[in-house]
């Protein structure tokens, strides 16, 4: 059955949540230097030396997209995950590390 566009911003919701969280998290414990602009469909992250994580809802494809300077990556929910669909990574792992090669921070998500 096909995921509904409800369940789609539910889902991917909870990402940014979650990441929106352990950003915070870190800026108190770890004063860190990162700028969060949430605005619609997507999540920005900027770092102290100007680095910057973009994730991006697409809603047409039930996808979530991450932009950085290591590339572009395409994420689907498939089987509960979300998946890269060209490599089957995981997103939430694949955040966390780029943020730590971006920032140099260890997030806890």
């Amino acid at each position: 059955m096909a995921m509904t566009d409800t369940q789609y911003h539910q889902l991917a919701d909870d990402m940014f949540e979650k990441i929106e969280a352990a950003i915070e998290q870190a800026i108190d414990e770890q004063e860190a230097d990162i700028d969060i602009d949430a605005s619609g469909n997507v999540l920005q992250l900027e770092f102290g030396d100007s680095a910057k994580l973009v994730i991006n809802k697409q809603e047409p494809l039930h996808e979530l997209w991450v932009a950085s300077r290591f590339g572009g990556f395409h994420f689907a929910y498939v089987d509960g995950k979300w998946l890269d669909q060209r490599n089957g990574g995981e997103f939430m792992p694949f955040v966390r590390d780029t943020i730590t090669k971006l920032s140099g921070l260890t997030l806890d998500i």
